[in-house]
């Protein structure tokens, strides 16, 4: 039976405002007035009054202003991202196959033909979010695709950010964030084709936007707060877990962090650690995790390695870590999460950065029922059928019988009228 050594007070579910009045009534604004009401919450939520639309001058100009060594970090970054996604992509395939002799069905495997992607701004400079969301589309195939970002003082978008945009493969790049942008890339305003995806991580306004315009457009999810589970075994070191727990509980003062392991050694220890980890963090950054420890982290003390693993799958975290012997087992064992980090060796920093794998992942527990960002999001699986006269035969008085057993006899005439022209010589049962 589980034993926790530290309880939440609060979580992320619970602790929710609900900003969905807000935002449907901006989203009303916009619907009703266009691209005037964007630009007025441009200038109300981020004091913007430059160009919506960054121009290739203004991006040449911000592209100087990065630095070499940054620019490396971000194509190293970049050309991993774009490996992975790459090899996703070649993992789908169109398919055929014959159901029965002359009967021909199969997929084929579309891109969108626009996707928005999103990219968050405000406490930090999201320049990775840029390279998920961006690559990962263009790895794809989509046709068009408008990043958006919140403009950060006089310069709008910070030039890492638009230099990131621009090296991923960015048509068009909007100096816009919140509901504003959402819904400027729904609606197709500013002479932008009308996207038929949304895509990327945002605050809750953001994400209450692309859950009211789902439907009108496809969305990757609806985000919560991120959080993340560090799986520890005796063998684990310590110092490296309680740094692994504090590097994401800076994300936000509501991010739930987890350690679960079957040794009490390393829990106390672990628990000891973590304010000092925390104390040595910039202001804005302490500040972010020790409230999100405070309040929403857990130590939760196992008796064995499967029930470690099922206490793991039943929180369902958007980020598992596993630093515990026999890595083989848990990757067998474990089912439930966004994305999984399998010895200390690698790290949710690294994934969230530069290895590769998409960090838009699943959180709030909808890792039950939905993985993160990835080529299949921006890819339609549609099919087709092809038959021979003599293969719609049988296949025609099944459907016929079916169709009036449902009562549906229109949909049964359909195939009456077929084995009457291709078989007029027979008489076939085709009652209910």
């Amino acid at each position: 039976m589980v034993e926790y050594l530290k309880r939440a007070v609060r979580t992320a579910q619970t602790d929710q405002n609900d900003v969905a009045p807000a935002v449907q009534a901006l989203l009303a604004e916009i619907a009703q007035s266009g691209e005037a009401a964007a630009i007025a919450m441009a200038q109300r939520f981020d004091h913007w009054k430059g160009e919506t639309i960054v121009s290739r001058t203004a991006l040449d100009y911000a592209i100087d202003q990065v630095s070499e060594q940054t620019k490396a970090d971000i194509q190293f970054a970049h050309a991993n991202i774009l490996r992975f996604a790459q090899a996703q992509r070649d993992t789908i395939v169109d398919t055929e196959v014959e159901i029965l002799p002359g009967l021909l069905a199969g997929q084929r495997q579309i891109p969108v033909g626009a996707a928005g992607c999103y990219v968050p701004g405000g406490r930090y400079a999201h320049i990775a979010s840029a390279m998920m969301t961006i690559t990962t589309a263009k790895a794809a195939g989509v046709k068009h695709i408008t990043a958006c970002s919140p403009p950060s003082g006089p310069d709008g978008i910070p030039p890492a950010i638009l230099y990131a945009m621009d090296l991923c493969g960015a048509d068009t790049i909007l100096n816009m964030g919140g509901v504003q942008a959402v819904a400027a890339m729904a609606k197709g305003l500013f002479g932008l084709p009308r996207v038929d995806i949304l895509v990327g991580p945002g605050n809750q306004y953001v994400a209450e936007a692309k859950r009211i315009l789902f439907g009108e457009v496809g969305i990757d999810m609806v985000a919560g707060p991120t959080d993340s589970l560090v799986l520890a075994d005796a063998g684990a070191d310590p110092a490296i877990v309680a740094a692994d727990l504090v590097g994401q509980a800076e994300h936000g003062p509501n991010s739930p962090v987890w350690l679960v392991t079957d040794d009490r050694a390393l829990a106390d220890d672990v628990i000891a650690r973590v304010p000092a980890l925390i104390a040595t963090l910039p202001d804005m950054n302490a500040a972010n995790a020790a409230a999100a420890w405070t309040d929403y982290a857990e130590v939760i003390l196992c008796t064995d390695r499967e029930e470690m693993a099922h206490t793991s799958d039943t929180i369902a975290p958007e980020h598992l870590t596993v630093q515990c012997d026999d890595l083989d087992w848990w990757l067998d064992r474990l089912t439930t999460y966004g994305s999984l980090f399998l010895g200390e060796e690698t790290t949710v920093a690294f994934g969230d950065k530069a290895a590769g794998p998409n960090h838009v992942l699943p959180t709030s527990g909808a890792a039950r029922y939905t993985g993160g960002l990835s080529v299949g999001k921006f890819m339609k699986t549609v099919t087709w059928q092809r038959a021979t006269r003599d293969a719609t035969r049988s296949v025609a008085e099944a459907t016929a019988r079916i169709s009036r057993i449902e009562g549906m006899e229109g949909h049964a005439r359909t195939a009456d009228i077929r084995l009457a022209k291709y078989f007029p010589d027979e008489v076939f049962n085709l009652g209910s």
